[in-house]
C-alpha cells in the first residue's frame, strides 16, 4: 500500500508530464511550481509546502543511503525512476535552512539531432575516433540531450564500447551495435577523475563525461582523448572562445602553455546550445559550432583566443556557425521572437546587420 507521502508524489509528478512540463520545484511557503517551456508557473490547488512536507517528500525520493549523504552534504544529485519508463534528475538541497527540491523530467526516448533541430554537421564529431568534443551552454539548454543523440547515433552505426560518466545518469542507453557501460558519480565511482583514468583500462573506445567541472577531471579528460579515445564533455561557458579559456585556466599559470598545446592537439570541435521559447509554445534550439582546424590550433597554442569569433565567420563553408547568424534566422522565419533573440546576442552589431 502506498503512503499518503507517495501518493502525493505520484499525483505532482503525474501533472508534470500531463502539463508537458520540464521541471518541478518543491519549495516551502510555495505550492509546487513547474516550468512550462520558460514559464513558471505555480500550481495553486496545490496546499503551500512546509518543511515538513518535503522532508517526507524527500523520504520518498531518497534512498537511506543517499538520505545519510544528503544529511552529511546538504545537498545531493540524483536521479528518480517513475512508472519504469521516465526518469526525473534530482537535486536536494538546503536554504535558509529549510530543504528545497528541483526535479527536471529525462525524456525516455533519445532524440536525433534532426528531431531536436540540429544540424547534421554534427555527424561529422562522431565520425572520429580520437580527440575531444565540447558541449557547452547555460545549465537546461540541451547539453545533455544533444550529446545522449550523438551517443545514440554511435551506437546504433558502429561497434565499440561506450562509456558514460554521469551525475546522476540522465538517459539509459540500450545497447545496438555498441555495448555501453553507464557509470554513476558516487554509486559506481568516487569521482569523474577516477572514472576517466580507470577507462584506460577499460577498452573503451567512447567516453561521455557528465561534466567536466575542475582541474582532475579535464586533465584526465584530455589524457583519455589523447590515447586514442573520443571523448564527450560539457562545460557551463557561453561560447566556443570561452570554453578554451576556461580548460586553460584552471590549470596553475606553469602549466598553461603546455595545456594550449595539449587542448590543441586533441580538440575535434565545441558546439555552444541555446534553448530559446518558440512562438506558439515550444522551445527552438540556437548554437555556434566551433570545428577545430589549423587556424583554430594556432590560436588556441598561441593564445589568441580572441580570434576564434572571426575564424567561425570566415570559415563557414566548413560547416563552422556563428550563434547570432542562427539567431537572426530563427527571427527572420518567424520562429523566435526579436526580443527574446536578443537576450542571446554575442555581437550586437552583426546581429542587427543580418536582421536588417
Amino acid at each position: 500500500m502506498y503512503k499518503a507521502s507517495e501518493l502525493e508524489l505520484n499525483k505532482l509528478l503525474s501533472v508534470v508530464l500531463e502539463r508537458d512540463s520540464s521541471d518541478l520545484h518543491l519549495m516551502v511557503g510555495e505550492p509546487p511550481i513547474i516550468r512550462v517551456d520558460t514559464e513558471l508557473i505555480r500550481l495553486d490547488n496545490y496546499q503551500v509546502l512546509s518543511n515538513d512536507n518535503i522532508n517526507d517528500l524527500l523520504n520518498v525520493l531518497l534512498t537511506p543511503e543517499q538520505k545519510k549523504k544528503f544529511d552529511q552534504d546538504m545537498q545531493l544529485d540524483f536521479s528518480y525512476a517513475f512508472k519504469d519508463n521516465i526518469r526525473f534528475r534530482v537535486n536536494a538541497y538546503r536554504q535558509k535552512g529549510v530543504l528545497g527540491v528541483a526535479l527536471r523530467v529525462v525524456p525516455n526516448r533519445i532524440k536525433n539531432l534532426e528531431e531536436l533541430g540540429l544540424p547534421s554537421t554534427m555527424k561529422k564529431f562522431i565520425e572520429r575516433k580520437q580527440g575531444l568534443v565540447l558541449m557547452v551552454g547555460p545549465t537546461g539548454h540541451g547539453k545533455s540531450t544533444a550529446l545522449a543523440a550523438l551517443i545514440n547515433e554511435i551506437n546504433n552505426t558502429r561497434a565499440d564500447h561506450i562509456l558514460t560518466i554521469e551525475d546522476p545518469i540522465e538517459f539509459v542507453f540500450t545497447p545496438n551495435k555498441s555495448i555501453i557501460s553507464q557509470r554513476e558519480l558516487y554509486l559506481d565511482t568516487p569521482s569523474f577523475a577516477d572514472a576517466l583514468r580507470a577507462a584506460l583500462r577499460e577498452d573503451i573506445n567512447v567516453v561521455l563525461v557528465g561534466e567536466m567541472r575542475d582541474l582532475d577531471s579535464i586533465s584526465a579528460a584530455l589524457t583519455v582523448a589523447e590515447t586514442g579515445h573520443l571523448v564527450f564533455g560539457t562545460l557551463h561557458t557561453n561560447d566556443a572562445g570561452q570554453s578554451i579559456d576556461r580548460m586553460v585556466d584552471v590549470f596553475p599559470a606553469g602549466q598553461q602553455q603546455q595545456i594550449r598545446s595539449q587542448l590543441a592537439n586533441v580538440l575535434v570541435g565545441v558546439v555552444s546550445l541555446r534553448l530559446l521559447p518558440k512562438i506558439g509554445g515550444g522551445r527552438i534550439p540556437a548554437y555556434e559550432i566551433l570545428i577545430s582546424n589549423h587556424a583554430v590550433k594556432n590560436v588556441i597554442r598561441d593564445n589568441k583566443i580572441y580570434e576564434i569569433p572571426n575564424i567561425i565567420h570566415t570559415n563557414l563553408e566548413e560547416g563552422m556557425v556563428p550563434l547570432d547568424k542562427i539567431l537572426a534566422m530563427l527571427v527572420k522565419q518567424g520562429q523566435v521572437e526579436l526580443e527574446v533573440a536578443q537576450n542571446y546576442v554575442l555581437d550586437r552589431e552583426y546581429f542587427l546587420s543580418l536582421i536588417s
